[in-house]
Parts: C-alpha cells; structure tokens; sequence
C-alpha cells in the first residue's frame, strides 16, 4: 500500500524527522490562506498521486504569487496527473501539498528496501539526488552507495557513517545524517514498511539536511497491525478493477496487454505471463485468486477481468493444490452464466478433482457455451495468443 507524499511525511515527523513547511489542500480557495500560513514569498505546489516523475509531468509547480498558486491549483485539482510511472492514464489529483521553498544547496538520495537477494534490509544512498536511481545505477553506478543491515544487530552507527561519508558530508552533516538513518530504519521496522525513499534529500545552505520528497510503501500483509495507515490508503488512485479486486480480497494488477490471467498462486501467475509473452502475446493483468479460492471469489475474479474492454482472450490456468479444481469450475460457470462472456476463454485445470472440473466444464459446454479445455500450459497459452489475435481482428 503507497502513501501520499503528506501523509509519508506526516509519519516522517513521527519519528522525529524535520520536513519542510507545508499545507494540504482540496480546493482552490484555500490556497490563499495556505500561502499565509507558511508566510514567505514563493511556494511549490505538488500535486498528490501515486506515481513518480510528477515534476517532469507538470505536477510540481513553483508559485511565486498566490495568484500564481491559485491558478495552479485550480489546473491540477480534478485533473489526470500522466507521468512515465503511470502511463497511459493517469492518476486523479484529489489533492495538493503546498510546502515552503528550501535554500538547497546539494540534493542526495536515500531509500530503504527489502533485499530479497540478501534476505536483508538494504540503503541505498547516491550523491546524485533529484535523479531517476535507475539511471544513476546504470551510467554511474560508483555513485551508489550501498549497506545491508544485519536483522540481529540493526543500522550500526560505523554503517550509517559510511554512508555520511561517501556522500561528501563533513561536521555536524555526519551526526545529523547518523541520526537520520536511524530514525528511518527505526520507522521502517515499526511500520512494517517494504520501502522508504526520500529524493531528494537536500542539504540546505546552512547546513540542514532535510526530505524534500518521500515515497512510503506499506507492506499489505502488515496492515492488520497498522491500522492507522491502513486508514490512510487512497483507492482513488489505484485502477478501478483492482480498487474492486481489493475490496474482494483478490490480488490483481491492470497491465497493458489483451489476454486476461486467472491462476492461483503468484509463482504460477509470473510463469503463466511469462509463456504468453513467449508465445507472441501479452497479459492484460496479473489476478492470483489464492490458494483458498471460492466459487465466487472465482466469478468475482472473472467479472473483474472482462470490465476490461482490452480483453479479447481469457486463459485460465489452475494447479489444484489447496484449492479444488471442481470449486473452480463452478466459479467459471457461475462468472459465464451472470456476467456473460462475448470472448474465448481457455482452461488448464490440473491437480486436485481436476477430472472433476473438466467434467463440469464439459457438461456445460453441452449446453451451448463456448470454452476451449487445454491440458497443457505452453498449448493454452499459445491457445489465448491465438484466440486473442482473431478476436482483435
């Protein structure tokens, strides 16, 4: 689960973390009184969604008036905010930051993540800050700093000055950069977070360091015991089939692609997304219906593939395990019969009563219904390449 960059700051603070000045707004109106608040004679205006890259994409503006201000807010507010992480369309703007400008001197970077090579928490810190890390990482990647905190001992200090160091900070920057890193680890480890980045981190001309922007990702699995940024999480701005797929306890994510996905268990998804873009095709979504599947979380999740007018196949692959084949087919058969289906859908069940599920599958295909049964992975998969491409036709 992402947070908006108020509200990461907003914990930022609970841990004793300095951010610069700021107010949130909803409405044009209040910009006036927002710009009085925080005093001075510039502000930037941020616009608040999901997604990084807002700056090149418009969505972070300096305003030196508050006419200025206002006009810029009246632009954003209810506008889609594209940037290249959100692409093609968009993220609503329900709301803006309105922050203080800073004095900045350098911009760093900072984040931690889970190294799930390492089976570690790792940072990762670069002198190049206000930057995409990836194509730091890739053109210079001797400006990247990296630590992996050890899960018994937690962020040593000498580790945390490695870091001080490298970024070419001197004097009290050290101490105050030591204790930064500790309060984020600190935050990281008590908000069960699965990343924290903070870019830039800027030096400002006398000396402060200070986030002046921050990403927070929340691990979902961790929300049960995080209830207050659990109450934090904005649906508007995930796609509205996965807004759905998550007040039904499905997990679905939308791509880009004309063949729908429903398979249970990730692994098996990644594989199944895998043969298809090597049979020529591509997913139209990632939808693991778990190893507990129902009947109907099947049907929800097949009503939640075809709201995508880009679908023009659906291969269904299930590996009974936990969950039973014969459940599944009902759910198949429940979804055809409420929703309707005016595209090819292709089925692989193998594992527990899936000769019972092909059973099922087969009688009501005798009542006039049209699905195309595969026993093999790589057949349906090339199956859903092929229907998808006739069907576009």
């Amino acid at each position: 689960m992402n947070l908006h960059e108020y509200q990461a700051k907003a914990v930022l603070r609970d841990f004793g973390i300095a951010t610069p000045l700021g107010v949130t707004i909803n409405d044009p109106g209040q910009c006036a009184a927002a710009a009085a608040e925080l005093g001075g004679e510039a502000w930037v205006i941020k616009a608040q969604v999901h997604a990084g890259g807002r700056g090149k994409a418009g969505g972070v503006k300096l305003c030196r008036s508050v006419a200025e201000l206002s006009a810029a807010a009246q632009s954003l507010l209810g506008s889609r905010l594209v940037t290249y992480q959100n692409a093609p369309d968009g993220q609503p703007v329900g709301a803006l930051l309105i922050e203080e400008t800073l004095p900045i001197a350098r911009e760093l970077y900072l984040s931690i993540a889970i190294d799930r090579a390492a089976e570690r928490i790792g940072l990762v810190a670069s002198a190049a800050g206000g930057m995409e890390i990836e194509e730091v990482a890739r053109t210079t990647p001797e400006k990247i700093l990296r630590e992996s905190v050890n899960p018994v001992t937690g962020l040593m200090d000498y580790q945390a000055r490695d870091i001080a160091f490298g970024l070419g900070l001197s004097g009290d920057q050290i101490v105050a950069c030591v204790k930064l890193l500790r309060a984020c680890y600190r935050l990281f480890i008590e908000r069960d977070l699965s990343l924290l980045e903070i870019n830039p981190l800027v030096v400002t001309t006398d000396g402060r360091l200070v986030p002046l922007d921050c990403k927070m990702a929340v691990d979902d699995n961790a929300l049960y015991r995080q209830k207050g940024l659990a109450e934090m999480n904005d649906l508007s701005q995930l796609d509205p089939k996965e807004a759905e797929a998550h007040a039904h306890n499905v997990n679905y994510i939308a791509l880009n692609g004309n063949i729908g996905c429903m398979v249970n268990g990730a692994g098996l998804a990644m594989a199944t997304m895998d043969l298809i873009q090597l049979s020529g095709g591509q997913p139209a979504n990632f939808l693991d219906v778990g190893g507990g599947a129902t009947a109907n979380s099947v049907a929800e999740a097949f009503r939640i593939i075809l709201a995508d007018a880009n679908v023009k196949a659906v291969l269904i692959n299930i590996f009974g395990g936990i969950v039973r084949c014969d459940l599944i087919a009902d759910g198949i058969i429940q979804a055809v019969q409420e929703v309707g289906v005016n595209v090819p859908v292709i089925v692989r069940l193998e594992g527990t009563n899936a000769e019972a599920g092909r059973q099922r599958l087969a009688a009501f295909q005798a009542s006039g219904a049209t699905l195309i049964a595969a026993n093999d992975l790589t057949a349906a998969a090339e199956m859903a390449v092929k229907c998808a491409k006739e069907s576009a036709q």
